[in-house]
Order: C-alpha cells, then structure tokens, then sequence
C-alpha cells in the first residue's frame, strides 16, 4: 500500500473545516485592514531564493530541472515570490502596497511536531511605506489575526539597529555568531564567545541590551542613535493602540535580511517548536531588478497555529438527507436540487436499501432525512424528520426548506 511522503499530511473534511474557518477569520481580518490576497507559483526560478539566502539553501529546497533545462523549485517561502511579483507587476500601483497570502510551501527537513516538509503560511506584505507607522501596522494586523482565531501567544518586538550599532566595529562572521547568542538569549554562550575573540568589552552592552524593558533603557547602553526617533515611534503607537507585547533588542532574525524592526510570535503550548510569526523590515525589491523600496512583513505558521489550537469546532450548517425508494430516485434528485437551490446543503441516498436502513445511515451524519415516497410525490409534498428530536411532519418542498434553514447552524 502506497504511504504519502514523509513531512506531508492528508486531511480529512473535518480538520478541513477546522483550517478553513480559521483561515476564514484571517482573510477577514486582513480584509478590514485593507490588504488584498495575491498569489504566486508554487514554483519559481531557482535563482529568486538563492539570490536573497545564498546557495546553501538548495539543500532544503525541492528542486528540479524542467524540459527547457531550467533550474526551478518548490517554493520554501512566499515573501521573495511576493517582491518578486511586485517588480514584475506592482511597481505602477498607488503605495504602498498591501498585500497578503495564503500558500503551501515546501522544504526538506527533518519533520517534527508543526513542523513539516510541506507546510502553510499565512503573510502579509507592507510594500512601499518607510516610517514607523507602517512598522507599527504591520505588528499590529500580526496580533490582529492571531487574536481573531483565539490564539494564545506571547508577541515580542524588537529593533535591529542597537545591536548593530554595538556591534559595528566587529567582523560580520562574529557578529553573526554573537546575534545568534542574543537571539537565544545564551547569555553563558555569549560571554565565551566575547572572551575568545578578544572582545570581552561587549559582554556588558550585549547582555544588558537584551535584557531592556523599553527603548529608553536600550538608547542608555547604546547612545541616541540615528533610528531612535523611529523606534520611539512603533513603540508608542503600539502602546496607544493597547496591543500586549514584550520589548526583545535581543531578537536576530536575519542580520543580511531584515534591516531594523523586527518581531516573534510564541504560542504557549508547543514545546520547542512555539514560534507561529516572525516578521520585520527588509528591502528585496531592487535584487529582483527593480527600485529598491521598503518593505515590512510577515508569516505566520499555519500549521503550528492549528497544532496549538487543538481540536475547535467549526460551524456545520444543516445537513439533509434526501431518502427514497429505487422508483422514486428521480423524483428524490428534483427535491434535493431545490433544497440545494436555497442554499441548504442536501445528499441523496445512492445505495439501493430500505428506507429504515437509509434513516440509520442518515442519522449518522444529517440533520433532517427528506423522505420522498411515491405518496409524496403524487401529493407534492415530502416528509421531514428531525434525527435529532425524533419528530417529523409532511409538508411541501418550500416549508422543509424553512423549517430547516431557520434551525441555523448546528
């Protein structure tokens, strides 16, 4: 028996009801802040994420050779597909430009839980806004959709520019190797580090920039930088808007990527893997061949968000259940047609048995049986039951259709 592929999942139609109302809820969050869905290929040219990552990231890529010779993959994320597509399409729209996307990306790694080898983002995208508000909005329709499926998370928000500032004089593979200290907060790590390459005078600045409780006391180790103004001004907004955060001056996420505010998700009950969203500044557009222009975004782990949420219960309108005899199949598709004309959803029965035997796989999965006998049909009228209370009545077609739709959502 064939197995799917290791790192992907099957999903039955109940976990698709799940996501699909969860994501429902996004798109409508995202909608009231005036981004607009895109889509990209599940597949690009190669060159677009080794561009931007390096050519060590073909090792976690799904790549192939296509007809013409050409060097494709698999999407691993979707933010280079979006700056991509926007120096190909968007460079003529009013900025800046929001966006957001729902796509399946895909990388080769060692699956675990929430994380797989094809996995979902939920992003948004702030193209062609270079100010503190727009850094600010970014975080905030972050913690709008997270919010808007009930997720509980801990947001942390942070800024590039103290640590770099500190960092600045300090070669560019050390400081790689010190931010990834900061980010885990190994402040033991750290400190060794500091100490073996002569550079122990950080440690102080470093460990007491990660841990600030807010940008006045990161500007007290670092100085008044240049940014500072900016940072003041994503913080106040946040605090006048009321959204729950932690201040982290601690957080990397990609010193050659993102170019000053950045943030993290983390769900309180996945374990290791907890991060659900990470975002930030960065400038993509001009290695795509167009202007370079500032962008701000995010993604969020579908996947992982599902996984914390657990087991929620997505609302199922109505189901009826068109019942009856072989003779009558004709006369029961008619019905249903009408039942389906109005909106409600209606499945007639296929298989060629008794109608006592069709109410009891009925009331396995419907709401209502619909039984159109040949009485019925002469009359016409059907006989609607209740398979939760029991009861049932004969009437006409546009009668069951209001008896059931006006039961609402089960």
């Amino acid at each position: 028996m064939l197995q799917k592929p290791r790192g992907t999942r099957d999903f039955l139609p109940d976990e698709m009801a799940q996501r699909r109302a969860a994501e429902a809820k996004m798109r409508d969050a995202a909608g009231r802040w005036g981004y607009g869905e895109v889509c990209t290929p599940t597949f690009e040219h190669i060159e677009l994420f080794t561009m931007r990552s390096g050519e060590n990231i073909r090792q976690e890529m799904y790549t192939f050779e296509d007809k013409g010779g050409r060097q494709m993959t698999l999407r691993p994320e979707v933010t280079a597909s979006v700056a991509r597509m926007f120096v190909n399409e968007g460079r003529s729209i009013p900025k800046p430009v929001r966006w957001y996307y729902v796509a399946d990306c895909f990388r080769y790694e060692r699956p675990q839980k929430g994380r797989y080898r094809q996995f979902w983002q939920f992003g948004v995208e702030l193209i062609g806004a270079d100010s503190a508000a727009a850094d600010a909005e970014v975080i905030m329709v972050a913690d709008d959709l997270l919010r808007s499926v009930g997720l509980d998370y801990d947001l942390k928000v942070g800024f590039l520019a103290p640590m770099k500032h500190l960092l600045a004089g300090v070669d560019p593979a050390l400081q790689r190797q010190v931010m990834g200290y900061l980010d885990k907060r190994d402040l033991e790590g750290l400190a060794a580090c500091l100490q073996s390459c002569g550079q122990a005078d950080l440690e102080s600045s470093l460990s007491g920039l990660v841990s600030c409780a807010d940008p006045e006391e990161a500007f007290e180790i670092c100085g008044e930088i240049p940014e500072a103004d900016r940072i003041r001004g994503i913080f106040s907004v946040l605090e006048g808007e009321e959204i729950e955060y932690a201040v982290n001056f601690g957080i990397a996420r990609g010193l050659d990527y993102y170019t000053g505010m950045v943030f993290e998700g983390f769900a309180h009950n996945l374990g290791a893997e907890n991060q659900v969203v990470g975002g930030g500044n960065y400038r993509l557009a001009h290695l795509f061949g167009g202007e370079d222009t500032a962008s701000c975004g995010f993604a969020i782990g579908f996947d992982r968000v599902m996984v914390s949420l657990g087991e929620i219960e997505a609302p199922r309108p109505p189901v009826v259940a068109v019942l009856a005899p072989a003779e009558m199949q004709v006369h029961a598709f008619a019905v249903a047609r009408e039942i389906r004309a109005a909106g409600v959803r209606a499945e007639v029965n296929l298989l060629e048995r008794g109608i006592g035997a069709q109410l009891s796989h009925a009331a396995k999965g419907a709401d209502y049986a619909c039984i159109v006998g040949k009485r019925e049909a002469e009359a016409g009228t059907v006989t609607l039951k209740d398979l939760h209370a029991g009861e049932q009545r004969e009437m006409t077609v546009a009668s069951a259709i209001a008896e059931v739709t006006g039961s609402g959502a089960r």
